[in-house]
């Protein structure tokens, strides 16, 4: 069946009809990972947008339910150049084309992706449908896309329930939740939850509790918790910051997320009475950014973001240069940052845009990249251990 990317610049791509058989409206982006698109796909950081992979075969090893990154994939669309039906692999557990259309996800295929990315990169970001209506009329979906917005994803994507992943117990006992069972609380708390081998780390974290606050974070980042030995519990994204404050958590997580970060207005002021306090504070992508605005700094939006696993950032304080997982569409106006509330600390070497921040006389560290990586490189896996080393007392910002 014929499928139909139209971008709002008025500009048509013609391919094959892939996944869910639906017509959807949304903000397109592009990744540039050569591998983990199950990990992409379950990303809740891409709920509101439509992706792009740029490497040109995907699905060939098909998907795996343990290197989902939450239950259900998130973006509105997949767009790629070509779709691998027969994978091999022998984790495989379906096609690719079997959980789209599971998961009501649809997609084009056999479109120059390399085309697109282009018009991307040079026009910025913009809004796009795919349809298989043959009958389409310019007139009537330009002002559709136009018009379209992703809205307040936040709420979409956290979690409905706060619910507790006991670090070294579970992983001795058990080994670490798969990503498809992670984040279903029911399913926890009943036991019915697949496992795999645990990949515990030097537990450096035993003993400590940790309030993970979700803006549509990827599992990963309560499972690098939880290998350390944390106990781990996870808020929904509107918990008050007493709530939290109230548990005395040896530390405080703020997750990745989807949307502008801006429209995320209570949440920035719960964030705002958790900056007041001295609990350490470690903060991923959207939660770096929430923390920011908290702080009185502000953000803006990037021509067409930085998304795939393959992305330098360099660690101002030793000049060491990292390759990292990213994801984002915004990032944090540092011409605007008040060196005596936080400095830079990470810089990404392609454009110089903001990476990191360490906040002035706070034990508190945020970054923009993934250091849980899933899917990318473990390169900067070290911050978790950095946060370890705050959260016992060890080190603090000067």
């Amino acid at each position: 069946m014929k499928a139909f990317l139209i971008l709002e610049d008025g500009t048509v791509f013609t391919g094959t009809h892939i996944g869910a058989d639906k017509e959807i409206v949304s903000e397109i982006v592009f990744n540039t990972s050569m591998a983990g698109y199950p990990e992409v796909l379950t990303d809740p950081s891409y709920a509101g947008q439509a992706v792009c992979m740029t490497y040109p075969l995907i699905g060939n090893y098909g998907i795996c339910k343990d290197d989902m990154e939450s239950y259900k994939p998130w973006p509105d669309g997949l767009i790629v150049r070509e779709l691998s039906r027969i994978p091999s692999n022998f984790r495989c557990d379906m096609t690719i084309q079997q959980f789209l259309e599971e998961n009501g996800v649809p997609g084009i295929a056999g479109i120059d992706t390399r085309a697109l990315t282009r018009i991307l990169r040079e026009k910025g970001t913009m809004n796009g449908m795919i349809t298989t209506d043959e009958h389409y009329e310019l007139g009537r979906v330009l002002p559709r896309l136009k018009a379209y917005t992703t809205g307040k994803v936040v709420e979409k994507v956290t979690c409905p329930a706060k619910y507790t992943l006991k670090g070294v117990t579970d992983l001795a006992q058990n080994g670490p939740l798969s990503g498809a069972a992670r984040f279903d609380r029911e399913a926890y708390e009943r036991g019915e939850r697949e496992r795999k081998p645990a990949l515990v780390k030097e537990l450096n974290g035993a003993g400590l509790q940790v309030a993970l606050l979700d803006f549509g974070a990827k599992a990963n980042i309560a499972r690098a918790l939880a290998e350390r030995g944390c106990d781990v519990t996870v808020y929904p994204a509107h918990t008050s910051a007493e709530e939290i404050i109230a548990a005395s958590p040896d530390g405080i997580m703020l997750s990745n997320g989807p949307g502008d970060p801006k429209e995320c207005t209570a949440i920035i002021e719960e964030i705002r009475k958790l900056y007041q306090t001295d609990i350490p504070i470690f903060a991923i992508c959207l939660g770096h950014q929430l923390m920011a605005l908290a702080a009185g700094a502000d953000t803006h939006k990037l021509k067409y973001g930085h998304r795939g696993g393959n992305h330098p950032v360099k660690d101002l304080a030793t000049g060491r240069v990292y390759i990292s997982s990213q994801n984002h569409g915004y990032v944090v106006d540092t011409d605007r940052l008040d060196p005596r509330v936080a400095v830079p600390a990470f810089v990404n070497v392609n454009d110089g845009t903001n990476e990191g921040l360490a906040y002035t006389g706070k034990n508190i560290f945020t970054v923009q990249f993934h250091p849980e990586a899933c899917c990318g490189p473990q390169d900067s896996d070290y911050l978790f251990d950095r946060f370890m080393k705050m959260m016992r007392g060890g080190e603090r910002n000067a």
